[in-house]
């Protein structure tokens, strides 16, 4: 029991740190004055208030399995990542390191909370996990485009360099020998160029 008494000493002022104790009642029987600060909203104080208060309500339950697995194992400390209403209809992520509270003769008491302000974090998380989606998305059009590119749009441009190589085989005037002849070199650029593309394409995966 002195442990905590201890740990709530040093960081009774931390602007960094959460520090909270809850009895066997499910109360608030000690909140540092940053928790309390930060996550009272519409009381003037968390202590005597019930622990859930300050919570998102899918996240009771983990609270109930955590201090459950801290009274099994009282030696322990088990993490738990907890929403706190942030006062203005959001929520605050926290991340929880817990260890339950017994007495001298090995009793319950309550469990001991120090905590910390994860939100950041997240945040940068799910928008890395974005980013990385959006880039995915986009290498699977690159990918989608490039096979465009080399089935559906170099086999018409193969047909043309063919029908201009049968008309060649004819019997043509000057003026449509030249023109055989600037089809030809044009629609073999074409194909060259969209061969760059669609190797392009696909280095970008």
């Amino acid at each position: 029991m002195d442990a905590y008494k201890k740990a709530i000493s040093l960081l009774k002022d931390s602007t960094s740190f959460y520090t909270i104790a809850v009895n066997m009642a499910g109360e608030y029987f000690y909140v540092s004055q940053n928790y309390d600060d930060n996550f009272r909203v519409n009381f003037d104080t968390l202590l005597g208030k019930p622990f859930y208060s300050t919570l998102h309500e899918d996240d009771i339950k983990i609270c109930e399995e955590v201090g459950a697995q801290c009274f099994a194992e009282p030696d322990k400390l088990f993490p738990a990542t907890l929403r706190k209403h942030d006062g203005n209809g959001g929520y605050v992520i926290t991340q929880w390191e817990i260890k339950a509270i017994m007495n001298e003769n090995g009793q319950p008491e309550g469990v001991f909370c120090i905590g910390y302000n994860i939100t950041k974090f997240m945040n940068t998380e799910e928008e890395l996990l974005s980013a990385r989606s959006e880039i995915e998305a986009a290498n699977g059009k690159l990918s989608e485009i490039g096979f465009m590119q080399s089935h559906m749009v170099r086999k018409p441009v193969a047909n043309i360099i063919g029908l201009i190589a049968l008309l060649n085989t004819t019997q043509l005037n000057a003026n449509a020998k030249n023109i055989a002849k600037m089809l030809d070199q044009s629609a073999k650029e074409l194909d060259v160029m969209i061969k760059l593309m669609t190797d392009k394409t696909s280095d970008g995966n």
